[in-house]
C-alpha cells in the first residue's frame, strides 16, 4: 500500500513519520514543489521554532484558535499538547517551557526540529521528491491514499482541490502599516502590555506591541491581525486602530496620573513616564496630546488635561491602518478546506474517499505562540491513525 503527501512542511513530515510507526510496510512518499523542505520551519519563531503552547493560560480554545477552534478540541482529545511535548522528548528533543507559555526546543535552534524530521524520515524510509508540483490528483493514480498538507491556501495550489469546498483563504498573522513619519522614529520602542482595538468591532488583543519604521508589531498586533483576518481583508486593510497603551481601566490611569503629579510637581511631564511606559513613546504622547503645552510641568497640569491624557493612555489613542506590512511575511492563512467537507473524526474528504488534509491548508489557524505548530501536529497524527486503520480494516 502506498500513501502520497503532497507538501514537505511541518504537517508532511509528521504525518510521514507517524504513519510509518505505525504501518511500517506502508511506503510514504512526500511530494514538495520548491527545492527545499520544511524551509518555513528553519525561520519560524526567529529561528527558534515556537514548536507549541503549554495552553496553561488558555481558558477556551477560541480564544487561540479564531477558526477551527471546535474541531482542534475535538482533535485535541486523540492528540494533544502534552502528547506533542512527549513526542519531540522521546525522539530525542529537549524542549524548554518560557515564561509565556510557548514552547521551544532546549537548543533554540529550529535545525532540531529539522534535523529529526529528515533523520526519522530517512529512518523509515520515507521516499522525499522536491521540485515536484502536483496540479491534479490524477498525477497519484497509483497512489491508494493521499493527503494533502501544502500549507496556506493560495491560487496556485487550489487546482488540486477543484472538487473540495474552500473557504477563501486571506492572510493572518501580520503586521500594521501605519502611515505616521513621527511614530516612525520611534522604531525598536517595545511596550510589554497593551490592549489593541478596532473600533466599532468587539476585536481586541492584549500582549508586547513593537513599534517598527513602518508602523506596528508584536503580540498585541499579530493576535488582532489573526482574530480580524476577514474584516481586515474586506475592508482592503484601511481600518482604525486604538491602542490602550497601559491596558488599565482610564480611572485607574487617573489615580496613577494624580500621584505622578503629587510626587513630580516640579518636573518636566516628558523627563518622567507613567507606567512604566518608554520615555521616548511617553514624550510622542504627550506631545500628540497637549501640543504647546507638553513642555510644562507635571504641577501645571489642569483637570482637562490630565482627563485628556488619561483617556489617551487608556484606549483613546487612535491610529489608521494604511495595509499590511510592505513585505510578505505572513506565515499563516486563514481560510483554506472548508471544515463542513471533511470527516471531523479523520480529516478525510466527505467529497473523495482516502483524500485527507492536515496541517494549515485546513481552516484552522491560531495566534502566535505555538498554536499553529499544536494544530499541524494534532491534524497530521490524527490523519496518520485514520489511514493506519484504514489498512487494518
Amino acid at each position: 500500500m502506498k500513501t502520497a503527501i503532497i507538501g514537505g512542511g511541518a504537517a508532511g513530515f509528521f504525518l510521514a513519520i507517524n504513519l510509518k510507526e505505525m504501518c511500517p510496510e506502508m511506503d510514504v512518499t512526500i511530494f514538495e514543489k520548491s527545492k527545499r523542505v520544511l524551509a518555513k520551519v528553519e525561520i519560524s519563531g526567529g529561528g527558534r521554532c515556537n514548536c507549541t503552547n503549554s495552553f496553561a493560560e488558555v481558558g477556551d480554545l477560541s480564544e487561540v484558535y479564531p477558526r477551527g477552534h471546535r474541531l482542534m478540541k475535538r482533535l485535541m482529545k486523540g492528540f494533544s499538547q502534552e502528547d506533542a511535548y512527549n513526542w519531540f522528548e522521546r525522539h530525542g528533543i529537549r524542549l524548554t517551557t518560557q515564561e509565556d507559555q510557548c514552547v521551544f526546543p532546549m537548543s533554540q535552534d529550529s535545525h532540531t526540529i529539522i534535523n529529526c524530521f529528515l533523520a526519522e524520515a530517512q529512518r523509515h524510509s520515507v521516499v522525499i521528491r522536491t521540485e515536484t508540483r502536483i496540479d491534479s490528483l490524477d498525477q497519484l493514480s497509483d497512489y491508494g491514499f493521499i493527503a494533502v498538507t501544502t500549507g496556506g491556501m493560495t491560487t496556485q495550489n487550489t487546482l488540486m482541490t477543484q472538487m473540495i469546498p474552500i473557504v477563501p483563504p486571506v492572510p493572518s498573522l501580520f503586521t500594521f502599516r501605519i502611515d505616521d513619519e513621527r511614530l516612525h522614529a520611534l522604531m525598536g520602542t517595545v511596550v510589554e502590555d497593551v490592549m489593541t482595538m478596532i473600533p466599532g468591532t468587539k476585536l481586541r488583543a492584549e500582549g508586547p506591541l513593537l513599534i517598527t519604521h513602518w508602523g506596528m508589531s508584536g503580540p498585541a498586533i499579530l493576535k488582532l491581525s489573526s482574530y480580524g483576518a476577514r474584516i481586515l481583508a474586506e475592508n482592503g486593510y484601511q481600518m482604525p486602530l486604538a491602542v490602550n497603551w497601559t491596558n488599565r481601566r482610564d480611572t485607574e490611569v487617573m489615580t496613577i496620573l494624580d500621584e505622578m503629579m503629587i510626587r513630580n510637581s516640579q518636573k518636566q511631564l516628558t523627563t518622567v513616564a507613567p507606567c512604566g511606559l518608554p520615555l521616548r513613546l511617553w514624550t510622542y504622547l504627550v506631545e500628540k496630546c497637549l501640543g504647546e503645552r507638553s513642555n510644562g510641568r507635571w504641577g501645571s497640569l489642569n483637570k482637562k488635561e490630565q482627563n485628556r491624557l488619561a483617556n489617551l493612555l487608556s484606549g483613546g489613542d487612535g491610529y489608521q491602518i494604511a495595509g499590511r506590512a510592505p513585505f510578505k511575511d505572513e506565515f499563516v492563512t486563514c481560510g483554506g478546506v472548508d471544515l463542513s467537507a471533511v470527516n471531523s473524526s479523520t480529516l478525510e474528504s466527505r467529497q473523495v474517499p482516502n483524500l485527507y488534509f492536515a496541517g494549515e491548508v485546513l481552516d484552522i489557524d491560531g495566534i502566535t505562540g505555538g498554536f499553529n505548530f499544536q494544530a499541524a501536529w494534532t491534524t497530521a497524527y490524527t490523519v496518520a491513525c485514520a489511514i493506519a486503520k484504514s489498512v487494518g480494516e
